[in-house]
């Protein structure tokens, strides 16, 4: 089989697909993944045969216009549409010289969903966050600006949707875009019991579980309680990671930071308390006792499945119905980045000392470990074309 996949240039889109693509591809199956120059060594290591999509004006690796997305429905349609557009021809060359029998495409990677409805080839779309229809949606919480915003900027929407006609994309609204629905074919990468509104998908939706990398580098557990707090790769937050500081100093908490991109320096530390750019997460998680997190999906779905129970401070929306379905769960508290010193200490204290926290990750883990796989996911993947 003859796979075309197309993703995101985002590390937290690309990485879950990695074990799949070597399952498939050690299978016999070839597959032409559509990404990033930044990806490249990854995604041939991992067995796929590497398209480049950049050199083509794609704006959405611009780190403003990415901010922008969530906030401006219309100026997401305008930078969808014009991202599709621009890789129009080369997607087209490829498309016909690869004649693939199947497309995979991340969830909003949309011009790989585009191409398929194209080309009238069979797609799987694969969703490294929840999956989301009109009841799981509900988690995002966009309030009523939100949705005025968006009737008001319809007419605009409805012009950059005429671009994508005239270019043979068979597209009645945008929902026929930014919503799948239970005919969909879709790969989903977390448990159906993490999963919100799980009993509302249909059985064409596969909950294969997280997928997870081993430990590269171990740490060392030096104290008894170890918190680990990191806001993601991107997030910058000086003012947060002040107060983390603040709050832990006196402690006798191991407390590992990770900083991601965030340029700051924090001056002469305690013993207790190290700061890193990066760190082996997994290997952090596997000796943590509680998370300080953003609630990205991979963070949090590694710190679950490493029975770890969270303190959370959500970031984006998407990242808000992360929190909440952990909260609803009882296996995070929700903060908020404002807290004080003071604040961050009570409720991780709460937190480290109620064992019902630990209890509830615990029992997100397991969903986690008892959910079908890599395994289940190829097999779904070639059952498509029987």
């Amino acid at each position: 089989m003859k796979i075309a996949w197309f993703c995101v240039p985002a590390h937290g889109h690309t990485n879950p697909t990695l074990g799949l693509v070597k399952a498939l591809t050690d299978a016999g199956h070839e597959i032409y993944y559509f990404s990033f120059n930044d990806f490249k060594e990854k995604l041939e290591n991992a067995g796929a045969k590497f398209v480049s999509c950049d050199g083509y004006d794609f704006d959405m690796e611009d780190k403003e216009n990415g901010d922008r997305v969530g906030k401006d429905m219309a100026f997401a349609v305008e930078l969808l549409v014009c991202s599709t557009l621009s890789l129009d021809e080369m997607i087209a060359k490829n498309i016909e010289e690869i004649k693939p029998d199947l497309i995979i495409t991340d969830s909003i990677a949309y011009w790989g969903k585009l191409t398929a409805k194209k080309f009238n080839i069979p797609f799987i779309s694969s969703t490294t966050t929840f999956a989301f229809n009109r009841y799981s949606s509900a988690y995002m919480k966009r309030g009523i600006m939100e949705t005025l915003k968006m009737l008001f900027s319809m007419p605009k929407i409805n012009k950059q949707l005429d671009r994508l006609r005239e270019k043979g994309y068979p597209i009645k609204n945008i929902l026929d875009i930014v919503q799948n629905d239970n005919e969909t074919n879709t790969i989903v990468y977390t448990s159906k019991f993490f999963q919100p509104c799980a009993d509302t998908f249909s059985d064409k939706y596969k909950f294969i579980g997280p997928s997870m990398r081993a430990v590269e580098n171990e740490v060392k557990k030096t104290k008894d309680t170890t918190v680990y707090i990191s806001l993601g790769t991107v997030v910058k937050n000086e003012n947060f990671y002040s107060n983390c500081i603040e709050a832990f100093k006196k402690t006798d908490y191991q407390v590992i930071i990770a900083l991601g991109t965030n340029d700051v320096s924090f001056g002469e530390l305690p013993e207790n308390i190290k700061v890193y750019k990066s760190v082996d997460q997994m290997a952090v998680l596997s000796i943590a006792d509680v998370f300080i997190t953003h609630c990205g999906m991979n963070s949090t779905s590694e710190a679950l499945y490493y029975e770890v129970p969270l303190v959370m401070c959500p970031q984006t929306p998407e990242q808000g119905a992360v929190a909440r379905r952990t909260e609803e769960l009882g296996a995070g508290v929700m903060l908020n980045d404002k807290s004080t010193p003071e604040d961050i200490l009570n409720i991780v204290n709460g937190v480290i000392k109620d064992t019902r926290y630990k209890e509830a990750a615990k029992k997100v883990s397991e969903s986690f470990k008892n959910s079908g796989g890599i395994e289940e996911a190829k097999e779904f993947v070639e059952n498509i074309l029987k």
